[in-house]
């Protein structure tokens, strides 16, 4: 028997998502006795992990607002092109993706992985993970797969949500539409859909001219077609060092080229055909017979200059790898396209796209906490950090803690964006992650009985794991061996 504060008003509970934030978050609301929905609008479970046949649609050159960035694409001006894959969104994952944090630091309390799994290994065997922990937990009956959530809305003075989908027929090729209740909604989508294309002069004039030969990140998905070719790759982030790393023993010379940010891999982890170079200034003018078929042989006949001068020529191939932006294409109405993030007043959750506003430890949406998301930080060990989250929003929709007042809440707020500004750093974790736990499952246990209480947070064989597997990657000949720090004798 599960003790409450109060008898909660919640008791039916959407997710939207299962990827490994999704999965997480219904096991642990089911846990504690909630009637829980999952809206998954691809065909299986697994999120980012999953290789999807499918190739997604290349998206507009520079990327719009963030309000439609997901919906709007270079190539395509009606749904009727091909609806199931704008239907499904395939994501990103390619045949080579592993995960670049070892896997003991990924493991959920809600499942083990099988015996003598790698440190690191294939996007299949993470997929299947967390397949495996949705049929353990009782997820995997409660989701509806190919069911996209076509539109969230909750109208003044209303106690309920409604949930809006669309499920896609396999045999009829079409979708049917429902409209469901809700006492309390979990976003878990995810961050990984609507591409960051920057506006660098000269650009789109090369995506017009050469449209096969310049790409986003999340369209790769193998090497072939980039044999013995100069590629230039735009990103620091990992997807960027990731596709460098499976293009260096197909291609001739890989430009890495970055804007010297805090986060960048370490140099040392790109392949021995890959330089990393600056910022770039502007992609040249090209000749004006250009067709626009993309068709033709040899390098791109134009120059790319850098921030320091140095010009870049003879490229064969771009691929942009510059991120993704935060968007909820099924909530438009918290979406502020006109305001900067420092204009963001005290309901929107997303301007820019950079980051998500007016949320209480990137959780709770302030103004009501019913709605609340899981996997929004970064640079965190993911499946284990976002489990917490997990667990934290399944206490509050179950009653068993309370959260501060509003007032309270929007105080923490503030103070938050004075310390840490605008954009994506906003939602960096790195470096803080224990102390984020470690005062997220206090806050969750507060209230709770001792024989009831939760985990107190990362356990210490988890953090003498991390430590020192750590040590061992960033040691000369590490993976995360970054010479420039190496201390001078």
């Amino acid at each position: 028997m599960i003790t409450r504060l109060s008898e909660p008003p919640i008791r039916r509970v959407a997710v939207i998502g299962a990827g490994v934030s999704g999965v997480s978050t219904a096991a642990h609301l089911i846990a504690e006795g909630l009637d829980v929905t999952v809206f998954e609008r691809a065909p299986v479970s697994g999120g980012v992990w999953v290789l999807d046949p499918n190739i997604p649609f290349e998206p507009a050159y520079p990327a719009p607002k963030a309000s439609v960035a997901e919906s709007t694409f270079y190539d395509l001006t009606t749904e009727s092109d091909n609806p199931h894959i704008l239907h499904s969104s395939p994501g990103p994952a390619y045949e080579g993706l592993k995960n670049n944090v070892p896997t003991p630091l990924m493991e959920l309390s809600l499942n083990s992985y099988k015996p003598n799994t790698d440190l690191f290994v294939s996007q299949r065997i993470l997929a299947e993970y967390i397949q495996d922990t949705a049929a353990k937990t009782g997820v995997a009956e409660r989701t509806l797969h190919d069911t996209k959530v076509e539109h969230l809305s909750k109208e003044p003075g209303e106690s309920e949500w409604t949930v809006r989908t669309s499920t896609w027929d396999h045999v009829k090729k079409e979708k049917s539409s429902r409209e469901w209740k809700f006492d309390a909604v979990a976003v878990a989508s995810g961050h990984y859909h609507a591409p960051k294309v920057p506006n660098i002069p000269g650009l789109v004039e090369w995506k017009r001219a050469f449209p096969t030969k310049v790409q986003h990140s999340k369209r790769f998905r193998n090497p072939k077609g980039f044999d013995n070719q100069t590629i230039l790759v735009i990103g620091g982030s990992a997807s960027s060092t990731d596709i460098a790393r499976e293009l260096g023993p197909t291609a001739k010379k890989i430009w890495q080229s970055t804007r010297k940010g805090k986060y960048d891999t370490p140099v040392s982890m790109l392949p021995e055909n890959a330089t990393r170079v600056a910022e770039i200034a502007s992609f040249s003018p090209l000749p004006e017979d250009i067709d626009g078929s993309g068709s033709g042989s040899g390098p791109i006949p134009g120059t790319v200059t850098l921030v320091d001068g140095q010009v870049l020529e003879n490229i064969d191939r771009v691929i942009v790898a510059t991120g993704y932006l935060f968007t909820l294409p099924f909530a438009p109405q918290y979406h502020r396209d006109d305001l900067s993030p420092q204009e963001a007043d005290d309901k929107v959750l997303i301007t820019d796209g950079l980051q998500m506003h007016n949320l209480h430890d990137d959780i709770f949406y302030i103004p009501d906490p019913t709605l609340a998301f899981v996997g929004v930080p970064f640079f965190v060990a993911t499946f284990s950090f976002f489990e917490f989250q997990a667990i934290a929003v399944a206490a509050y929709f179950a009653g068993l803690t309370t959260l501060p007042s509003e007032a309270e809440m929007r105080e923490e707020y503030k103070k938050r964006v004075e310390a840490d500004g605008y954009g994506k750093k906003f939602h960096i974790q790195q470096g803080r992650d224990l102390e984020y736990v470690s005062r997220l499952m206090a806050w969750v246990n507060k209230d709770l009985e001792p024989s009831k209480k939760k985990t107190d947070g990362y356990s210490e064989k988890w953090i003498a794991t991390r430590d020192a597997l750590f040590k061992e990657m960033t040691k000369p000949g590490g993976i995360l061996h970054d010479p420039s720090k190496d201390e001078v004798e």
